[in-house]
C-alpha cells in the first residue's frame, strides 16, 4: 500500500488545489539547491570560496558535482509540482493560520537572508 505523497508521481498536479504550499515547497527547494537570492545560494557558494582559499580544488571539484546532481532532482520534483498534469492530484490540504503563518515566517526567512545577508557586498568587493 501506497501512502499518497510518497512518490515524486504523487506531487504532479499539486499546483492545482495546493498554489501556496506549492510555492513554499519550490521555494526551500531552490534554497537547497542553491538558487539565488535564496539563503541556500550564499552558503553554498561561501563554502566553494573557503575552499578555493585553502586550495582544496578536489573537494570543491566533487561539492560542485554534488549540488549539480542534487538540483536536478530538486527540479524534478518542482517540475512534477507545476508543470505535469495527473488526474488524481493530492487533494487541498486545509491548515490553520498557525501553521500558515510558521511557512510565511520560514519563507521569508529564506528570502531576506539571502537579499540582506551582506553578501552581495561582499561578492562585489572580491570583482573590484
Amino acid at each position: 500500500m501506497t501512502i499518497k505523497g510518497e512518490n515524486i508521481n504523487d506531487y504532479k498536479g499539486f499546483y492545482k488545489n495546493n498554489r501556496g504550499l506549492s510555492w513554499v515547497l519550490a521555494i526551500a527547494l531552490f534554497s537547497l539547491g542553491g538558487i539565488p537570492p535564496t539563503a541556500g545560494f550564499f552558503g553554498k557558494f561561501f563554502l566553494l570560496l573557503a575552499g578555493a582559499g585553502k586550495g582544496n580544488y578536489l573537494l570543491i571539484t566533487i561539492a560542485a558535482l554534488n549540488m549539480v546532481i542534487s538540483l536536478y532532482y530538486y527540479l524534478k520534483v518542482i517540475k512534477a509540482i507545476f508543470m505535469d498534469a495527473n488526474d488524481n492530484p493530492i487533494e487541498q490540504v486545509k491548515t490553520s493560520w498557525s501553521p500558515r503563518i510558521a511557512m510565511i515566517i520560514c519563507i521569508a526567512g529564506i528570502i531576506i537572508t539571502g537579499l540582506a545577508s551582506g553578501a552581495y557586498q561582499y561578492i562585489h568587493s572580491l570583482v573590484k
